[in-house]
């Protein structure tokens, strides 16, 4: 009776701690993937930012302001006379951009950005005129026109001035209309097409399974290692529903291959979880060079005959510390890496070079990028 109570308990136990175990990592395949053709597109116009306090291109050194106000002016019914120099300085050529969203419909209101591309000094208080924003195609998707708001501020004063964040860019929102939409292919021959954000092909496998197990056999192929092929319902409505609970299937992504990234301008180093390393042993340690030259005047004794010589006199100062050697054992994780390089005092210019021999030595587990 001792022994089944005992193993009842043992038993007990068990599915507690199973209970307890930390769950497998799921990611909604939303979050690792997008549909095809589901995508933005890049708009961009050059127009002009009237009404600015003094604070325009100078248009001696802008021709292309003058040109575009004189053309502006031409559309409106007014000729310049020839040879008139326009000295304007509350006038500014600026480039607007935006993005537009799938989808999108003739009417919709977009945010558009601002930016100054003359020597404007502010856009402060200025208004975009209307300006046509064009796609990749150079066809017209949607039209601006606004006033600009700028976030930043500025004053100054003879000799000195104060500029807080960026006076030559600001934003109009709802500034643009949509007034042509993009066509979309989805669903064409029921057919969707899922796009990971990284390819991979255990990834790519797991989801296939995961869109299987609930719509059935057959629904999901993999094409590659980032492409997934779906089978989706011919009518529309239909199709959004379906489409909407397929980005809500939680999948268990495959684990991204061991990377190091470095940055040799800011010495930023960021290394995945992947990151293991070989058994190695890393030296480290400074040496530094100092030389220090100071002038000194040799003056000759009076009625000599000889002149004053200005020498050079140098110190030079060599310091080597310590070096320092550690073992780092084989299979190391992450955090073992970490440790282990702080341990030897390494600073983050350091890092870029330790870890550079350590992957020409083969014991570093992970792709090298430099950025």
């Amino acid at each position: 009776m001792a022994t089944l109570t005992l193993s009842r308990l043992l038993a007990t136990c068990g599915l507690a701690v199973a209970m307890l175990a930390p769950l497998a990592h799921a990611e909604r395949l939303k979050d690792l993937a997008s549909i095809a053709g589901v995508r933005q597109n890049q708009l961009m116009g050059y127009g002009l930012v009237v009404g600015l306090d003094g604070s325009g291109d100078q248009t001696t050194q802008t021709p292309f302001t003058i040109q575009s106000i004189a053309a502006m002016l031409q559309q409106q019914g007014i000729n310049m006379p020839q040879g008139t120099s326009l000295q304007l300085k509350n006038v500014a050529a600026v480039m607007v951009t935006t993005a537009l969203p799938a989808f999108a419909q003739p009417g919709q209101l977009l945010d558009v950005t601002v930016s100054s591309m003359g020597n404007a000094k502010s856009l402060r208080g200025g208004t975009l005129l209307m300006t046509p924003l064009k796609g990749a195609d150079g066809q017209v998707y949607g039209m601006a026109q606004g006033n600009v708001l700028v976030s930043g501020v500025g004053a100054q004063a003879p000799g000195s001035s104060v500029v807080v964040n960026h006076l030559s860019v600001g934003r109009i929102s709802g500034g643009a209309t949509v007034e042509r939409s993009v066509p979309s292919v989805l669903g064409a021959n029921d057919m969707v097409r899922l796009e990971l954000n990284a390819t991979d092909f255990s990834t790519a496998s797991r989801v296939v399974d995961a869109i299987n197990s609930r719509y059935g056999p057959g629904t999901a192929a993999a094409l590659d290692g980032r492409v997934i092929q779906v089978r989706s319902p011919g009518n529309s409505d239909q199709r959004v529903t379906f489409l909407g609970q397929l980005e809500n299937i939680e999948v268990n992504p495959a684990r991204l291959a061991a990377k190091v990234i470095l940055n040799a301008r800011t010495g930023s180093v960021v290394m995945n979880q992947s990151v293991t390393l070989d058994t190695c042993a890393i030296s480290h340690g400074n040496l530094s060079v100092t030389i220090n030259t100071e002038p000194q005047v040799s003056q000759p004794p009076p009625l000599s005959g000889g002149r004053t010589v200005v020498t050079q006199t140098s110190q030079i100062d060599i310091k080597s510390d310590p070096g320092k050697v550690i073992m780092v054992k084989g299979g190391a994780s992450l955090s073992d890496v970490v440790k282990a390089l702080n341990a030897i005092g390494a600073s983050p210019q350091d890092l870029l070079a330790i870890l550079q021999a350590m992957k020409a030595a083969g014991s570093l587990r992970a792709e090298l990028e430099i950025i």
